[in-house]
């Protein structure tokens, strides 16, 4: 069992399963035999939101399906030393709806695979 604190902030239109994101966020630290306390925040945002992360962020002027942003590259944050704040994960709901539509699956399964997906670059494992 992980012991993970995990923020979550929905834009209060959008619906989401607030348990299975934290199950989402839990098996990658599993998977990963991450032992450590760690601390996570998910924030599910409109497109408009996700647009404005994008430019100011990335320099693109479109909406993306999910940012991260580990905290390892900026500021150490004053923490507990026992807890380690890995960063914040942005979700774009309207961008989930779009590609779950095309994708043919659910939008919770969706929502999975992109917390999943951001999991692993904030614990600085990325894909080639």
């Amino acid at each position: 069992m992980s012991n993970a604190k995990v923020l979550i902030y929905v834009e209060s239109r959008y619906k989401v399963s607030r348990k299975r994101i934290k199950s989402a966020v839990n098996s990658v630290l599993e998977e990963q035999n991450v032992q450590s306390p760690i601390e996570v925040s998910i924030a599910i945002v409109g497109d408009r939101k996700m647009r404005k992360l994008n430019k100011q962020y990335r320099d693109k002027d479109t909406t993306a399906n999910v940012l991260s942003f580990p905290l390892a590259e900026g500021e150490s944050s004053q923490l507990p030393p026992d807890i380690t704040r890995l960063g914040d994960i942005v979700i774009s709901y309207p961008e989930v709806i779009r590609e779950s539509a095309k994708q043919e699956i659910l939008v919770d399964d969706r929502v999975d695979e992109l917390v999943s997906h951001s999991m692993l670059h904030l614990l600085g494992l990325h894909h080639e």
